[in-house]
């Protein structure tokens, strides 16, 4: 029988040993004289910094994770007249103040909805409905800036606008905290290309391609007015206007809108 005991070495610090039941810490007794009879074991620590690896640091990609997060959203919306669902991504929003959040996306046969999902606790904690016969204009492209922006963003992302309104009023525009915008951002979640799995799972340009298929057969078996000639799909420079943007900056680099661990901490 074994018994795990903690030692203090001279650096102080407290590894887990192993001693065999009975025996007494010492350097004399059975064996080789001078010999001690307990002994330290560590634990190999290795550290690989490549993306794959990095996929575990993400609750989202624990087994089961997405399974049981889709199973729950589907109990939420099922009293909605939503229609069957299309297709599910694993995207990251960015906010009208450039800040990235982690969200589940589905496309169903009516609707966009994007979910506020805890992969901590595993639970839906919000899902906003987007009726796809609402959408207006759809526009695919880099992001831009004020000239004088001090935080910007690379790559590609895509944009999904409704009520046919370009921008939100100066109130809205300037609140971090308002979600009365008529718009949602999306690019791909920084794990997109990790593996086969998170790569069919994160890939933004699929999702654009069902999403634009799904908005024409919403708008053609219900067109709304001033909906004659379906959705504007565009391809152009994403405007997000900041200037400072130190909130966002320090919200990304922290990866703060993600689920995740961090160190012993996980949030």
């Amino acid at each position: 029988m074994l018994q795990l005991r903690d030692s203090v070495d001279s650096a102080g610090t407290s590894p887990t040993a192993l001693l065999a039941a009975g025996e007494e810490v010492g350097a004399g007794g059975g064996g080789q004289p001078g010999m001690p009879l307990r002994q330290t074991l560590w634990a190999p620590i290795v550290h690989d910094p490549t993306r794959r690896a990095r996929v575990k640091e993400y609750f989202v990609f624990r087994p089961g994770t997405i399974e049981q997060a889709v199973d729950e959203i589907r109990v939420v919306v099922r009293s909605m007249e939503n229609g069957d669902i299309q297709g599910v991504w694993l995207l990251t929003e960015v906010d009208h103040w450039n800040n990235e959040k982690e969200r589940l996306v589905l496309i169903t046969d009516q609707s966009l909805l994007i979910c506020k999902y805890d992969f901590i606790s595993l639970q839906c904690e919000q899902v906003v409905r987007i009726p796809l016969d609402a959408v207006d204009t759809i526009s695919w492209g880099q992001f831009q800036f004020p000239r004088k922006s001090l935080n910007r963003r690379e790559g590609l992302g895509i944009r999904i606008q409704w009520d046919k309104q370009s921008r939100p009023s100066f109130i809205h525009r300037w609140n971090p905290w308002s979600t009365n915008v008529p718009y949602t951002t999306f690019i791909e979640h920084p794990m997109a290309g990790a593996d086969e799995k998170t790569a069919s799972l994160c890939q933004l340009e699929s999702f654009k391609s069902m999403l634009i298929q799904a908005v024409k057969k919403a708008q053609k078996e219900s067109p709304g007015p001033g909906q004659a000639n379906g959705v504007l799909v565009l391809e152009q420079p994403l405007l997000i206007e900041t200037y400072v943007g130190l909130m966002s900056f320090i919200n990304n680099e922290a990866k703060l809108g993600y689920s995740m661990t961090r160190g012993k901490i996980g949030f």
